[in-house]
């Protein structure tokens, strides 16, 4: 095979040129359960009219343009849209609360918001108002909000009209007021190494911090995704898997355009819609964290579906049981799935096994060797050693794919790379001689649950907010089915007494629903270490004890 070469310098906008300009008349975006159907033709139109549009409304060469949004037909449009114009697209957690989307709107200085009606309990619209009184008040053209001095204006993901906001349809509808030259120049301004989209993540401590990723960071990783799962025009990508995290619009968006592979989108996670995608489509991928797969194989009507078109797909986003990947090889037929390893921070993927793995054991119990174009290196977090094969360490990367920094907060973007370009991720592994990255802790107290990135510090300082609380220490307990569920270890100020159902109560619609304790203790003090300092580690054994069924 000849050697491809490792990164090519190309925008988002001439990516998805390039997929137009190979297979212009295949199917580029699917929704089966409401027949929206786009070729690469029609897609890359629709991307255009959204691009000039928001091009008239005064969207400016490194503007902010955030989307909170579910998976809805627009969101990956709107990739495209903000991406040819040069301004950045920033992701929201579809599960956020008002307290969270106005630290967002804040830190970020977005000038823009998309925004649905909702999702779940959680009405976008209202909180909008709420947070941006003017909206009813101000013209639209005009918007001056006194919390958000940065923030221009709200466009409603959608037909509807609502006092303040514009709707999707005047978006496309102004279009027709920038010309092809103004846009076509915007375009020849671009670089490959402007930022081009925004992921909010937690670090240990504090708030989320906004991830710059890069046009050649997001667009490479892409393409390196897509080689590993031998993608190409024919492939048939479903994926269920949230647009706003790096696994939903880079490892499945930007490996399909780099291959011009079609797009099969649900708007939200179902199993039995996904069943049906997979076989009304002819899905020859499918993506998922391993809880997706865990309840589409034991769903009562999994029998009743059709998978002998998939091959290939990706389970990421926490560690796959390897029953389970045994399962989706020989009940789905998914001979040839990988496992992508990564953080936001590294665009996403640092390792991945590869489609062709000779060993089902590599494929299953490992996350794969380094990408092309990467270097992973296991490195002593006290003494900065690179550690040989079989030696516990410190899983760090650098290359292509390290972010560009953290928004707005060089000290932690410094904490994150060290100087000589190794970004650590706070995850503690091993490689084995053969180059196989295996995942066996972490340095960083962060809990994963299904796929969902939960810190500890930005909980426990949400419910020290509490009355009667004296601390509160959030550890994750060992789950079958989520792979950890968020506890706590409270201890209450003398005379308090208190409710696991009180302290649940009071996180409830103030915080994202999975950031909720599932359980919780209370407890006279914390087992600690001789300089006092709270033994975490000791804590998530007393709760691995405690409940045991999690």
């Amino acid at each position: 095979m000849m050697e491809r070469q490792i990164t090519r310098d190309v925008t988002l906008g001439q990516l998805l040129d390039e997929a137009v300009a190979r297979v212009p008349d295949n199917e580029a975006v699917v929704y089966t359960d409401r027949d929206y159907r786009e070729t690469w033709k029609e897609f890359s139109d629709t991307v255009d009219r959204v691009a000039k549009g928001l091009m008239a409304l005064g969207v400016k060469k490194g503007d902010k343009v955030a989307v909170w949004a579910t998976n809805v037909p627009h969101w990956v449009t709107l990739q495209f849209a903000v991406a040819r114009i040069g301004a950045i697209l920033i992701t929201v957690n579809i599960n956020y609360k008002i307290s969270e989307i106005e630290y967002i709107l804040r830190q970020s200085e977005a000038e823009n918001i998309f925004i649905i009606d909702g999702y779940r309990d959680t009405d976008y619209v209202s909180i909008l108002y709420e947070l941006v009184p003017e909206l009813k008040i101000q013209p639209r053209d005009r918007l001056r909000s006194e919390r958000f001095p940065h923030l221009q204006r709200v466009i409603f993901l959608g037909p509807e009209k609502h006092r303040g906001m514009y709707s999707m349809n005047e978006v496309m509808a102004m279009a027709a007021q920038t010309t092809q030259e103004d846009y076509m120049a915007r375009q020849a301004a671009l670089s490959t190494h402007d930022v081009v989209m925004m992921q909010y993540t937690s670090g240990t401590t504090g708030f989320p911090k906004g991830v710059m990723l890069t046009h050649h960071n997001i667009g490479n990783n892409g393409y390196w995704v897509g080689v590993n799962e031998n993608l190409g025009p024919e492939d048939r990508v479903c994926f269920p898997v949230p647009l706003f995290h790096c696994f939903g619009c880079v490892l499945a968006v930007m490996a399909c355009v780099n291959h011009a592979s079609t797009m099969v989108i649900l708007e939200r996670y179902d199993p039995v819609n996904v069943m049906m995608s997979v076989e009304f489509e002819r899905a020859t991928a499918l993506y998922g964290v391993p809880t997706m797969f865990i309840s589409i194989l034991g769903h009562p009507l999994f029998n009743k579906f059709d998978f002998s078109t998939l091959r290939t797909g990706i389970m990421a986003g926490s560690p796959c049981p390897v029953k389970t990947m045994e399962e989706c090889v020989d009940r789905m037929n998914m001979g040839e799935v990988t496992i992508v390893f990564g953080l936001t921070e590294t665009s996403p993927g640092m390792t991945q096994t590869r489609y062709d793995e000779p060993s089902l054991e590599k494929k299953c119990s490992t996350v794969g060797k380094a990408m092309p174009g990467v270097e992973v290196a296991i490195i002593d977090p006290e003494t900065g050693r690179h550690m040989g094969p079989g030696e516990r360490g410190e899983i760090c990367c650098r290359g292509y794919n390290v972010m560009k920094g953290y928004y707005n907060m060089p000290e932690e973007t410094a904490k994150a790379i060290d100087k000589d370009g190794w970004l650590h991720s706070g995850d503690i592994g091993v490689v084995d001689k053969d180059g196989y990255y295996s995942i066996t802790g972490r340095l960083k107290d962060m809990i994963i649950r299904g796929g969902e990135n939960i810190y500890p510090k930005e909980v426990e300082d949400f419910i020290h907010r509490m009355d009667g609380i004296s601390d509160a220490q959030v550890v994750g307990v060992p789950s079958e089915k989520y792979g950890e569920q968020p506890g706590v270890f409270i201890i209450l100020k003398p005379g308090v007494t208190m409710t696991a159902e009180d302290v649940q109560d009071h996180c409830r619609g103030k915080i994202a629903w999975y950031k909720i304790p599932k359980y919780v203790a209370f407890v006279d003090e914390y087992p600690l270490t001789a300089s006092g300092k709270i033994m975490k580690y000791r804590l998530r054994e007393m709760a691995a004890k405690l409940w045991p069924d999690a």
